[in-house]
């Protein structure tokens, strides 16, 4: 039977469809990274976007469209991930523009959606690259629109759709070098792919497992209010039973059926001839009554666990209160700063640079959009500076910054720990922001930064041979060295990085790496280059053995 149009029910459906499958399949996704290092982030990037989306949707109550869009819109947005995941929540975007004007969606209507779709996507990216997700975005707008003049119904329109994108996806190891030499398709193409895989399934009504989907809670006052009254006996009675004969072990066993018919909660202990007793139940008079059939009562003591709830609930609102008050009192400085981070040393760093809020998360756990809308909030400046010290986490910063209206947020795009390190040292409190801005933006310039981590797989990148667990040097445009020895290979990447200009080498030593061999690989690369200036420092990072920057 031919279907014509797609309602909410249904759309809700093929979303949360989308999302289960790509988090099924984000390990698969994540293999595609390029360079094979242990941290390939793209599945699951996309992987939590999606799903902060679809927990948003799973909450809704008999939704329209226009509440279903907003739901998919917002939570991609806030929940937005590494590059992949923010070009996806972009793409969400665009679709929810024209979705959300329709109460049900046609040919006509859903090929206008993947259009917009992929104008809002390619306008999110500075420079857009052919041979990724965009392109793969860019075939399915394309071939909506080729279809939407000729195909009515949706059950042969999205099947084709579908094929062209496969095969756009296929051709992008053609359009970048770099996925031909790695024998790679884009990981990021994949992703979108594997959502819209999902979504079809449910259009065609397969059976699909939505229970890793958990709707999500506003933790607030009145969450918690309902919360309360969800307490099934709201009694708390407590009691001592000094008893007058024997009780016995056929007494405690009646007794304490007797207490779980009316209540839970129990505790019934016996010593001699005195019984502790403890329930929760609605009617302590009704447990009261029986234990008076075996002796005398005496400590007791009913508290009332709804009011106590509720008291305790007022209790943390004012107290939230009045913690925003004071923080709206606090007055407000000038700059404030942000920094991305992981391992104890650098996060150390950071902080004695006069970095405010540290967010954890890096190469190996890119933070969200709404992870930065926390910061800046919690930094109490008038101009708040965000360093994301990593390429894929400078779109997350800057889709935050266009979400902020009440402060100045400036995105310095790092894309390495010592780039940011090198940025907030050359802040200056007495120039202003746009100065600033300029003036950090130049020295990241001449930064130079090698990371040395491991293999996860084999391949050939860079005209290099790499096999797994092979150490490799990676520098800021590619693979500069690959050994089996982490300090040889160190200093074989150094080679590549240092020139006659370089004043000062940085060393940064990861969680795996001990002082003494950091201090080893110091001596030998002093003697190496006598006259560069060498710095060493606990890093504490993981999966990098050194970071090391060259200025």
């Amino acid at each position: 039977m031919a279907v014509k149009t797609i309602n909410a029910e249904l759309l809700l459906k093929m979303f949360l469809a989308g999302a289960a499958n790509i988090e099924a399949k984000k390990e698969f996704i994540n293999e595609l990274n390029v360079f094979p290092v242990p941290d390939g982030d793209t599945g699951t990037n996309m992987s939590l976007t999606i799903m902060a989306a679809a927990k948003e949707v799973a909450a809704l109550d008999k939704p329209n469209m226009e509440s279903l869009a907003k739901a998919i819109s917002s939570g991609s947005l806030r929940g937005a991930r590494g590059n992949s995941g923010v070009i996806l929540s972009q793409l969400f975007r665009g679709f929810t523009k024209v979705i959300k004007e329709t109460d049900e969606i046609d040919v006509l209507a859903l090929a206008s959606a993947c259009v917009k779709a992929k104008e809002t996507a390619y306008k999110a990216v500075m420079k857009p690259k052919e041979g990724t997700i965009l392109t793969v975005a860019r075939g399915i707008a394309d071939k909506a629109v080729e279809l939407a003049g000729k195909v009515k119904d949706l059950d042969e329109f999205i099947p084709q759709v579908i094929a062209h994108a496969e095969q756009v996806l296929a051709k992008t190891p053609e359009m970048l070098p770099v996925l031909k030499e790695a024998g790679v398709v884009d990981s990021g193409g994949q992703g979108l792919l594997e959502v819209l895989k999902g979504a079809y399934d449910a259009f065609l009504g397969k059976e699909i497992d939505y229970t890793q989907i958990a709707p999500s809670t506003s933790v607030n006052v009145k969450v918690s209010a309902e919360t309360n009254a969800d307490i099934k006996f709201g009694y708390c009675t407590e009691f001592i039973i000094m008893t007058e004969k024997e009780f016995t072990d056929n007494d405690e066993r009646e007794f304490k059926a007797y207490l779980e018919s009316i209540g839970d909660s129990i505790v019934c202990v016996a010593d001699d001839d005195v019984v502790k007793i403890h329930v929760h139940t609605n009617d302590p008079g009704l447990a009261i009554q029986k234990a008076l059939t075996y002796g005398q009562l005496t400590r007791m003591k009913i508290d009332n666990m709804r009011e106590e709830h509720e008291e305790k609930i007022i209790r943390e609102a004012e107290k939230l209160a009045e913690e925003q008050k004071a923080k709206e009192k606090e007055e407000q400085k000038e700059y404030g700063f942000i920094a991305v981070s992981i391992g104890e040393g650098l996060n150390e760093i950071f902080k004695e640079l006069g970095v405010d809020y540290i967010i954890e998360g890096g190469q190996t756990m890119n933070p969200s959009t709404d992870d930065m809308l926390q910061a800046i909030d919690e930094v109490n400046a008038k101009h708040v500076f965000i360093f994301p010290n990593n390429k894929n986490i400078t779109l997350a910063a800057n889709q935050a910054k266009s979400l902020v209206e009440d402060k100045d947020v400036i995105v310095i795009p790092t894309k390495t720990v010592p780039q940011g390190i090198t940025a907030i040292i050359n802040f200056v409190p007495d120039m202003s922001s746009e100065e600033n801005e300029e003036a950090m933006m130049d020295a990241i310039q001449y930064v130079k930064t090698g990371q040395i981590t491991y293999a996860v797989r084999d391949t050939c990148i860079d005209d290099k041979e790499i096999h797994k667990d092979d150490i490799m040097g990676i520098g800021d445009s590619g693979i500069l060295a690959v050994g089996t020895d982490i300090a040889e290979t160190t200093k074989e990447m150094l080679a590549e990085l240092v020139d006659e200009d370089s004043e000062l080498i940085s060393v940064y030593y990861g969680s795996d790496i001990s002082e003494d061999d950091a201090m080893q690989l110091t001596e030998e690369l002093e003697e190496l280059y006598p006259s560069v200036d060498i710095e060493t420092h606990m890093g504490g990072q993981p999966i990098y053995y050194y970071v090391i920057s060259v200025e």
